[in-house]
């Protein structure tokens, strides 16, 4: 048996050279044999490049490909199953923007709005992740099994059907006894029959094989879907965002100097060593006298002191009457606010209305800006949401005015409500 074999594989490699190179003519088949096996080859190609270009496009990174696959392999030779999630582009970049938008800090609307899509992109990799399991399950595990089994099968009979028409042909043409010719002409027969109806029930098999299909187109239009919801919830949160930060107000910022941070230049330094650091910078506030105007820089602010007092100026007496006291909180939710607060102690009227031209010996006064601006005579502080506080001598930027007790204006980058007679005017508004 053994021998015969070998003969046999030695007729048909003698058979199939002589076909290729010496132009012997074997056993032709008919067109529709011919045809099929030309479809054949095509499906086969076809699930083949199927199934590759379908987990190409469930997981488009080729790098991420590539390591889950060596993952995978180290797994299976150590013997440990171990199975690892393909990283959906849509959650590596919604984790991107949750993380730094929680590192921004939830109290500006941007570091809201990364967190807000990052959120949405996390839901859009899970909606991903069920499409790929979806898939996978309805249209792959088909494709795997036709490949594996029919078409695997098909090609079997095929094969065969080839090598046993080669071993009839070279007995024919070497005239071999005719009861070798028939056996081979019977096993040639078998395959042939074989072949056909393996090869016709795989090209016949079209409902299955639309039925695929449509899992898979209603896998995709299901997964577009919700992502569709998903953004066009995010798009109307991010529009909501959008005007909020427009309508919200817009903070005026002054950066602060050195003199608001406390820090002592060279310019100050040298100014109290030549009038002596200890006693300028040891005398108290409430022994500068205050300058004839607010901003007036002809008086040397570290002489000050030295010069005459002036007199307080009727008018601004008048302002610190008692009955000025009482003031009605404009109508915007405020509640009355006290008397004017005591000046270091003393009561304003009894102390000088006019403001200390500077805090201290090393400061020089600010010059009044260009715009509608006062002067804080006092510290305010603020005990209602929408008052602006503020320090004496500090110029304040004129808004509008409320009413006769109050103004609108900003310092220091904030905004806000506070009482007429706690400041001076310097630059009236237009309208008053």
């Amino acid at each position: 048996m053994a021998f015969a074999g070998l003969k046999k594989q030695i007729n048909k490699a003698n058979q199939y050279v002589t076909e290729k190179m010496g132009g012997a003519e074997g056993t032709k088949l008919d067109l529709d044999f011919v045809e099929m096996e030309r479809k054949t080859d095509v499906t086969c190609e076809l699930v083949e490049e199927l199934q590759t270009k379908t987990k190409e496009f469930l997981q488009p990174n080729p790098t991420a490909r590539a390591k889950m696959a060596a993952v995978k392999g180290i797994s299976k030779l150590s013997g440990q199953a171990k199975s690892n999630t393909y990283p959906q582009p849509e959650g590596v970049l919604g984790d991107c923007m949750l993380l730094y938008g929680k590192k921004l800090g939830e109290d500006t609307v941007f570091s809201q709005c990364l967190i807000e899509m990052g959120e949405a992109l996390k839901q859009m990799a899970d909606v991903k992740y069920s499409l790929d399991d979806n898939i996978k399950q309805s249209f792959l595990e088909p494709l795997h099994h036709l490949q594996t089994k029919d078409l695997k099968e098909v090609m079997h009979h095929r094969k065969k059907l080839q090598g046993r028409r080669l071993d009839f042909d070279c007995k024919r043409r070497r005239q071999a006894k005719d009861e070798e010719i028939r056996q081979a002409e019977e096993k040639f027969a078998e395959s042939l029959q074989l072949a056909q109806i393996g090869m016709f029930n795989l090209l016949d098999n079209d409902v299955e094989q639309v039925a695929q299909l449509s899992f898979f187109a209603e896998g995709l239009l299901e997964y577009h879907q919700q992502c569709t919801e998903i953004l066009k919830g995010l798009v109307s949160t991010l529009m909501e965002k959008k005007e909020e930060a427009v309508n919200r107000p817009k903070m005026e910022f002054v950066p602060k100097t050195l003199a608001d941070l406390h820090i002592e230049g060279v310019h100050d330094l040298n100014n109290g060593r030549r009038y002596g650091s200890t006693q300028s910078l040891s005398r108290p506030r409430n022994h500068i006298p205050p300058s004839s105007s607010v901003g007036d820089l002809s008086v040397d602010p570290l002489r000050a002191w030295d010069q005459p007092r002036p007199e307080p100026r009727p008018d601004l007496r008048s302002e610190f009457r008692p009955e000025h006291r009482s003031m009605s909180r404009p109508a915007l939710g405020f509640r009355p606010h006290p008397a004017p607060r005591h000046y270091n102690g003393k009561d304003p009227w009894t102390a000088s209305p006019l403001p200390s031209p500077v805090k201290s010996p090393a400061r020089t006064p600010m010059a009044p800006a260009k715009g509608p601006c006062c002067t804080a005579l006092y510290d305010f502080e603020p005990e209602n949401p929408g008052e602006l506080g503020f320090k004496e001598n500090d110029v304040i930027t004129l808004i509008s005015k409320v009413d006769e007790n109050w103004f609108e204006g900003s310092v220091n980058g904030k905004t806000g409500y506070f009482p007429i007679s706690y400041v001076q005017v310097t630059v009236p508004l237009p309208n008053m």
